[in-house]
Order: C-alpha cells, then sequence, then structure tokens
C-alpha cells in the first residue's frame, strides 16, 4: 500500500508524504474520486462552518482547510495543471463550498416559514439553491488556485490566492453577498479583530486561510522544515496579531460624548400574524409604554433619556402618512427629546407614475416634527425586492419579495448616500439590516459638490425576528461588530428580536440586550477615534497587497518545481 501511495504521490508531481496516521489519512483523500471525493469536500466545507459565529472553532477551519489542500493535491494527473485538473478543482471547490455555506445558512430557511402558506414551497431554494449557486465562487478559488499549485509548502499561497480573490468577488458581484466570509473565523475575537483597522475584513480572510491551512503540511511536507515550518509561522502570525490586538486596545472603559443617553427599544415582536396593519394600535401602544419604562426605580423613563431608538421596519403601515400616530408618538417625546426610528416611507408620485416605497430611517421630534430621513441603498434580493430580469417572470407565477410592499422596495440612491443629521448626536453613518455586513460601504459618500462629513458613529437598524433563535442574529451582531473596528466608530445597533448592544470604536460590547428579549437598553455613547484608521484611509489597498504577494509566492514557487 505504502510503495502505491509513494507512486501515485510522485506521479501527481507531489512531494513524497510523511509517514504516520496523519500522513495516511492524507494520502487516502488524496487517492479518493468520484463521488466520494465530492461528499468529502461536502462534509469537510460543512465542518468548516462550526469557525464562524456563534460557535468560533477556528481548529475546524483547520481540518477543514487542510483537507481542502489534500483534496486539490489529489486531483494533480500526469499533466499538471492541464485542464482536467483545473476542472476538477472547480468541482471539488464547489463541493467545498456548497457545504460550507449550506452548513452556515441553513437558518435562512426560517424567513420562508413566516409566512408558510405562500413561501414553504420555496424553502429549498434558499436553504439548498444560494448555497449551491455561490459555491461557484469556490469552486473558481480552487480553480484559480490549482493554476499556479506546486510541491512544497508554499503551495498554501497559492490556495490563499484563490480563495480570498474568490471571497472578494463573492463580496462585490451581483450585489454582494459577504455573509460568512472566511475572515470571520478570525474576526470574532477581540484582539484578533483589530487587524480589521489595517486590512480589513478581506485582509483578514486570507490571513485566516494561510493560518488554517498550514498544518496540512505536517501530513505532507518533506523534512522539518517542510513539515513544521508553515505551523511554526502561522503559530507565530496568530501570535503575532492577537498581540497587536491587545496592544491596541484601551486598558479602561471609552470615553463617551456629553450630554448624550440613547435608550434602545428592544420590542421583541414576532415576524408573524400579530404584525399587521390591523393591531397597529396595540403595537403603539407597546412601543411607547416600553420606551417610557423606568429602567429602575430612582429613573424616570423618556425624560433621562436624549434619544430614543426604535428598530427597523418598526410598523406593519406608513407612519408618515398617519398623522394619529405621529401625534401620538410626539406626544410621548418630552420637550427637546428625539426619537429614531425604522419605518417604511413613501414617496409621492408624479402624474402618470407609480408611488415608490422605501425602506427607511426617520427621526422625529415633539411637534410632531419630522427631521432627517435615510433611505436603505443596499436592498435584499428576493427579500425586498425582485431584481429587474427575473421581476417579471416570477410575479408571473405568483412569487413576490417577503416584504409586503406593492413592487417592493426602491434603493435609496447610492451616489446621494449620506450622513443621518439628528439634534444632539454626531453625523451618523446609518445602515440597515444587512447593510451593515459590508466591509468600505459604512461610510456614507457625500454627494456631488457636499463636503465630506466626518461620522461619529454606526447607526445599525435591523429586524432578525424574520430567523428566529438561530445563528442568524448572532453572525449578523458579529458582521456589524467588525465594521466599528475597521472604521474606528462607536456602533448603536437596534434589533427587533435582538441582539440589539452599543459598542465602541474597538468593537468592545459596552451594553446589550440578548436574542428573544423584550426591553429597554440605556447607554452613553462612546466616542469615535481620533483621526482615521490605516482602513479607512487605504481601504483594500493594503489587502490587494497581500494578495499580489500570495499569488507572487505561488507563481515563484511553481516555476521552481516545474
Amino acid at each position: 500500500m505504502s510503495g502505491s501511495v509513494d507512486a501515485a504521490a510522485s506521479h501527481r508531481g507531489m512531494s513524497r508524504p510523511a509517514e504516520g496516521p496523519l500522513a495516511h489519512l492524507s494520502q487516502w483523500v488524496m487517492l479518493t474520486s468520484g463521488w466520494l471525493r465530492l461528499l468529502l469536500a461536502f462534509a469537510g466545507g460543512a465542518f468548516g462552518a462550526l469557525a464562524m459565529p456563534p460557535f468560533g472553532l477556528l481548529p475546524a477551519l483547520v481540518v477543514s482547510l487542510s483537507l481542502a489542500v489534500w483534496l486539490i493535491d489529489g486531483a494533480a494527473t500526469g499533466r499538471r495543471g492541464g485542464w482536467r485538473t483545473v476542472l476538477a478543482c472547480f468541482v471539488i471547490g464547489w463541493a467545498w463550498g456548497f457545504g460550507y455555506l449550506t452548513a452556515g445558512l441553513w437558518w435562512l430557511g426560517a424567513a420562508f416559514l413566516v409566512e408558510a402558506e405562500e413561501f414553504a414551497w420555496a424553502l429549498p431554494l434558499g436553504v439548498i439553491g444560494l448555497p449551491a449557486v455561490l459555491g461557484l465562487f469556490y469552486g473558481i478559488g480552487f480553480a484559480v488556485a490549482r493554476l499556479v499549485w506546486s510541491r512544497g509548502a508554499r503551495r498554501l499561497f497559492a490556495l490563499g490566492f484563490g480563495l480570498a480573490a474568490c471571497e472578494w468577488l463573492r463580496g462585490h458581484l451581483f450585489t454582494g453577498f459577504p455573509w460568512n466570509t472566511l475572515g470571520m473565523a478570525l474576526g470574532q475575537n477581540l484582539w484578533l479583530m483589530q487587524g480589521a483597522s489595517v486590512i480589513g475584513l478581506y485582509g483578514l480572510t486570507l490571513l485566516t486561510i494561510l493560518i488554517a491551512a498550514a498544518p496540512s503540511t505536517l501530513a505532507t511536507g518533506e523534512g522539518g522544515r517542510g513539515r513544521y515550518g508553515p505551523s511554526i509561522l502561522a503559530g507565530l502570525a496568530l501570535l503575532a496579531l492577537a498581540g497587536f490586538g491587545a496592544a491596541r486596545l484601551p486598558t479602561g472603559p471609552s470615553p463617551t460624548v456629553p450630554g448624550v443617553r440613547l435608550r434602545l427599544m428592544q420590542p421583541n415582536l414576532n415576524q408573524d400574524a400579530k404584525f399587521r396593519p390591523e393591531n397597529r394600535e396595540d403595537i403603539l401602544d407597546r412601543y411607547i409604554e416600553l420606551s417610557d419604562r423606568a429602567s429602575a426605580p430612582d429613573r424616570n423613563g423618556l425624560a433621562d433619556v436624549t434619544h430614543v431608538i426604535w428598530p427597523e421596519s418598526a410598523f406593519p403601515f406608513l407612519i408618515q402618512r398617519d398623522p394619529k400616530a405621529l401625534a401620538r408618538i410626539a406626544a410621548a417625546l418630552p420637550p427637546g427629546k428625539h426619537l429614531i426610528t425604522g419605518a417604511a416611507r413613501a414617496q409621492e408620485p408624479l402624474p402618470g407614475e407609480k408611488p415608490r416605497f422605501f425602506n427607511s430611517i426617520v427621526t422625529l421630534s415633539a411637534g410632531p416634527t419630522l427631521g432627517d430621513v435615510y433611505d436603505k441603498v443596499h436592498l435584499v434580493p428576493f427579500g425586498e425586492y425582485l431584481p429587474d430580469p427575473l421581476e417579471a417572470a416570477l410575479r408571473a407565477v405568483g412569487l413576490r419579495q417577503f416584504v409586503s410592499i406593492p413592487g417592493g422596495f426602491t434603493p435609496g440612491l447610492r451616489g446621494a448616500q449620506r450622513t443621518l443629521s439628528v439634534p444632539g448626536l454626531p453625523p451618523i453613518a446609518a445602515t440597515i439590516c444587512y447593510e451593515a455586513i459590508f466591509p468600505g460601504e459604512i461610510v456614507p459618500q457625500p454627494g456631488t459638490g457636499e463636503a465630506p462629513t466626518v461620522p461619529g458613529l454606526i447607526l445599525n437598524l435591523t429586524n432578525d425576528a424574520w430567523f428566529g433563535d438561530t445563528p442568524g442574529p448572532r453572525q449578523h451582531l458579529a458582521q456589524a461588530r467588525l465594521r466599528a473596528v475597521e472604521e474606528g466608530l462607536p456602533l448603536v445597533r437596534d434589533a427587533n428580536t435582538g441582539i440589539s448592544a452599543v459598542m465602541d470604536a474597538h468593537g468592545r460590547i459596552t451594553a446589550s440586550l440578548p436574542l428573544g428579549v423584550e426591553g429597554i437598553l440605556d447607554a452613553a455613547l462612546p466616542v469615535r477615534l481620533p483621526g482615521r484608521t490605516l482602513y479607512v484611509s487605504l481601504g483594500d489597498i493594503p489587502f490587494a497587497v497581500l494578495l499580489a504577494a500570495s499569488l507572487a509566492i505561488a507563481v515563484l514557487a511553481r516555476r521552481r518545481t516545474a
């Protein structure tokens, strides 16, 4: 058996495997083929999802990516680099990504069961179809890695380049969906996440891949340096990243903005039949009562705070068209207090046009006086609108977006995206729902002729009730938290069912309400960091440099071993 394995490894252009149980396991993986190989790739990707929030098991990704290295090794043929090999690696990568995303995104199925009589039939499209489509990115990543694959430890840089590049593409193409990007394996730890202030999520992603894949050489490396060197270097890189994070974190609490006292209202309303227009009075009563609830015997409710925050799409009706509801809210607000709330908003149409609806953040003070408004720019496909190329066909078969808005929401104009202005608060970088998962898109861009405004906080209003008590809301919080570190801004996050939280500019949670709890959260507003983080100044340029360096190392290694 040993001789045949060594011969097979040599035939595939691989170095002679190390000895021992781990080596025999890697050799078995390399020699698998057909459905067994695809099943192994799927299972490996699914196991790697345990490294994502809320589990955070980094060793699971070590196993998953080590398996990926061995699978690519085994896909080699006598014509190393031929298109059959590249195609084989594409299929392996697709199966790996399919498993990873299925295990990490299964909770999306909960949204299809909120109105089960209408959407349950489409549940497989979300739970299986979406991961199957997004798995194509990983197929491309594995295929690209194979094109610059080589013998020895430097082939890890080929995998790092291919996978990190495909993760960047997944976060940008076709509106983008960077959920559970591999870098979140490091980006959920307080010390390790500080590196995002320099290299961002995608830079962390490349480091994550290189670190997690390094132990694969324990089974395939030649000699001490080739076998143990990558794992030692990976350990040192992990320690260096943790050391940077520990040094960057302040020893005491973050200073706060003077005179600002926030109250986050978490109503814990399920996304079911109770959230209907006919229940508007009961819902509004609940919001007002909860917002004015005293948090302690010596407290006085709304009189003790300066700003009240309600979650995304708080009302099952158009608040701007309901003077009675506006008057009730304004009457509940003491003079000088301000409400910031999510709400669906309608724009009056011009003659001959249909009305347009927006998922918005609106501000309100006593009077009632409507203040500044932010319209969500990055809408959720199929959740808030149907993509244009498919809309007519999908509506013809009776399918609509999850949100019951005629025609779906209209996105706010990206070029007009700007900071939200609320009296008594620093300028706000407003985000709604999953807008908070997109690196580099948090701070609004000024419109034509406008001077750039430096925000003092990130506001994220969301409604995670669609996904119940699943990993989804917890993953959402972790990804929004990383934006605070990248941008050097505090984050205020109000969610309907949780998790609501206030974090400082280092990602430290200063106050929070758990998932599935009705309550209020009173908190001071941490200050922004002075100056700008390196990530804000350079964006993804450091990531691009690291990516180019990985490609260069992989190409040079391939030429030397060709």
